[in-house]
Formats: C-alpha cells, sequence, structure tokens
C-alpha cells in the first residue's frame, strides 16, 4: 500500500483510484461496506482502490485551534492511531492511502474548492464513494448532493453509501467508544467486524512485573479513547522482530494504583513467552474484560490475583479456537 500525503504534488501512478472518503476511526463495518462498493467501482474502472483521509484527526485539529463552532475537548477520542489505521486499511486491500495533512489550507476549502483542487485535479479520482451523512469542506457545508453535483461538473464518479445498522441502532465510531468506555469488547467488535486493538511500539517501564513474576510488554495509550481500565483477556501480535507472531496473554489496562498515581498505559503478559521486545511493534487486541483494576493488601495478594487472571484468560481464549 502507497501512502500518499499531498494532493498537490502527485505522481500520476498514484492518480485515477476509486476511494472510499472518510476519517475511518475504528475501519469499523460502517466504514467497511463503503471500501467495498469502492473497490467494486476500482474493479469496474480498472483503477486501484483507495481511502481518502485526514491527518490529524480533524476533530483534534479544530479542538486544538479552537475554530469557530468547535468545542475544544481535551479527552482522547481516537480508537487508533494513524499507523494502526494504516495497517488495517491494508489488509483489506487498500492500494492508496491518501492520508492527507489536514491543517488551515486544507480546512479553508470551499466545497467546490474541494472537490475540484482535491478530488478531481490534484488526485484525479476516477470515483469516489462517501456515506449518507458525509460533510465537506469549509464548515462542512459541502453535502452529498454538493458531492454528485460536482461530481457530474468535474468528472468524477459519485457513490453515497447507506449507513450499516446492527440491532441496538447505528454503527457507528460513538457508540464502538460506548461499548469500551462499559467493559463490552465483544460488542465492539460485533460493530468493528474485528477485535478492538491497541498497537504501538513496546517501551520501558519499571519492570515490577519482572519482580513479580509477570514480566509485561509496556506500551502507551496516549491519544486513544480509553476503554474501561482494567484486567483483560487479549490476543497480541507481534508485528516484527524475530519473535513475530501470534500469542495469548492477560492485559492490565490503567494507572497501576497499587504503585500510586501513575499515566495510563497497557501491560501484557504474554503467556508461555520469553524473549526480548523492547521496541517491537505490538498489536493487543482486547477480547474480555475480566475484573476492575485494585489495590491490594500486599503483593503477595496481588500475586494469586494476577495468577487467576491468567488462568481464566486462558480459558477465555482457548475457546475461541
Amino acid at each position: 500500500m502507497r501512502v500518499i500525503r499531498d494532493y498537490i504534488f502527485v505522481d500520476e501512478a498514484d492518480k485515477g483510484a476509486s476511494v472510499a472518503i472518510g476519517n475511518f476511526d475504528g475501519v469499523h463495518l460502517g466504514h467497511q461496506s463503503v471500501i467495498d462498493i469502492a473497490r467494486a467501482e476500482a474493479e469496474r474502472c480498472d483503477a486501484p482502490l483507495g481511502v481518502l483521509t485526514f491527518e490529524p484527526h480533524p476533530r483534534a485539529y479544530f479542538s486544538t485551534h479552537f475554530a469557530p463552532n468547535a468545542a475544544p475537548s481535551a479527552v482522547p477520542f481516537r480508537l487508533m492511531s494513524a499507523k494502526a489505521r494504516a495497517t488495517r486499511l491494508e489488509k483489506l486491500g487498500v492500494e492508496r492511502l491518501y492520508q492527507l495533512n489536514f491543517n488551515a489550507a486544507l480546512s479553508a476549502l470551499s466545497p467546490r474548492d474541494f472537490a475540484k483542487n482535491v478530488i478531481a485535479d490534484g488526485l484525479g479520482l476516477c470515483h469516489v464513494v462517501v456515506g449518507s451523512d458525509f460533510c465537506f469542506g469549509k464548515e462542512r457545508k459541502g453535502t452529498v448532493e454538493d458531492l454528485r453535483a460536482f461530481g457530474k461538473e468535474f468528472g468524477f464518479g459519485v457513490t453515497v453509501a447507506p449507513l450499516v445498522t446492527f440491532e441496538q441502532g447505528q454503527v457507528s465510531s460513538t457508540s464502538i467508544r460506548d461499548a469500551l468506555s462499559d467493559g463490552r469488547p465483544r460488542d465492539a467488535a460485533a460493530q468493528l467486524g474485528h477485535w478492538h486493538r491497541i498497537e504501538g511500539p513496546v517501551i520501558g517501564g519499571e519492570q515490577r512485573g519482572r519482580e513479580l513474576g509477570y514480566p509485561t510488554a509496556n506500551m502507551s495509550v496516549d491519544g486513544l479513547h480509553l476503554p474501561k481500565l482494567g484486567v483483560y483477556a487479549v490476543l497480541v501480535d507481534i508485528l516484527d522482530g524475530p519473535f513475530a507472531g501470534s500469542y495469548h496473554g492477560a492485559a492490565s489496562l490503567g494507572v497501576r494504583p497499587m504503585f500510586g498515581e501513575n499515566t495510563p498505559n497497557i501491560e501484557t503478559f504474554i503467556f508461555d513467552f520469553t524473549g526480548d521486545i523492547y521496541g517491537a511493534n505490538v498489536s493487543v487486541a482486547l477480547v474480555e474484560y475480566l475484573r476492575p483494576e485494585l489495590k491490594f493488601d500486599g503483593l503477595e495478594a496481588l500475586i494469586v490475583q494476577m495468577a487467576a487472571d491468567c488462568d481464566t484468560a486462558r480459558q477465555i481464549l482457548s475457546d475461541l479456537e
């Protein structure tokens, strides 16, 4: 998959794709349905399959820059980092990821200028697919009806995909965040079409887990929406390095109340594993919430509980096979 971050200086080989447009936070079933329609159009037009998205996320950009009509918020909301999103999109067969830099210039484009300068002239897209609630251009004034009209004017096809629903309503990043906040990762996965994953490099920690007999792979959750804090049964994919592969484990997501006030992170104990994976990129899938974070009377009680957590996690994960 090729990643293109600019719409002005674009190689001819990277133009002409059929793309799905959106933020694709989580790459949930609704997003996947839009991508599937773009895939069908790509095959019809003999064009590459692409996704057009933005980085930073427009919501984060406006929160930071206090744009008009945008409510500033410091609470992280993203379900996945840009890198994790790219990993997921590549798995879906996306060949061109147009991850445009969302800045003052791009946000100031009128709907017509966005259609002409970005879609038609800049990227030369043959077809675009959007959700029925899609808005674009300065102050989100452009509608799907506007996009259809611009497509006819500038020579690109437009398909508006219906919203995807499930038993509780519309599939959305908001409802997925709600499920994760409630400690319901399986409900989140039902909307995502895959396990919710936290992805990133393994960083150094205070090695308390090693001292307790449970060495952990520590990862930052900075900038991400925090699922319910506590202990989870998890699936672990080490994405690179000599230990690349898939494993089972138990993870603690939170602030480690036994050891004072700490910045939230995720610490994963990988079952039946020995090896140095500092710096390796790891993807941790939350499968089932086991219990909340607790402050024990002493380390012995903590170790007993950790053993019980691992036994429970092993049983849950064995049932997936």
